[in-house]
């Protein structure tokens, strides 16, 4: 059985994210500078050309700004590593 679990804390969503090839993005064209909708990408799945890179502090910033937590999963109920997650309001 896989649990998820929930965090606001940058440094285990980067973590996560990083341990799994993951960068912080947000939709291109979307919100300006200091909003937009945020996204983890990782490399070699679709809709990466429909996304831009920006740095963590940014993407932190946006996360805070909106008041989200992050919800993710370590492992699939198989025991694999898991790339699941969601943004979801505290």
């Amino acid at each position: 059985m896989s649990t998820s679990k929930t965090t606001t804390d940058l440094n285990v969503i980067k973590k996560w994210a990083e341990e799994r090839n993951g960068k912080p993005t947000k939709v291109k064209g979307v919100g300006g500078k200091d909003n937009g909708i945020i996204r983890i990408n990782f490399p070699g799945y679709s809709g990466e050309d429909s996304l831009e890179d920006i740095s963590w502090d940014e993407w932190y910033k946006i996360f805070q700004d909106r008041k989200l937590a992050f919800l993710y999963q370590d492992e699939t109920a198989g025991g694999k590593e898991s790339r699941f997650f969601k943004l979801v309001e505290r």
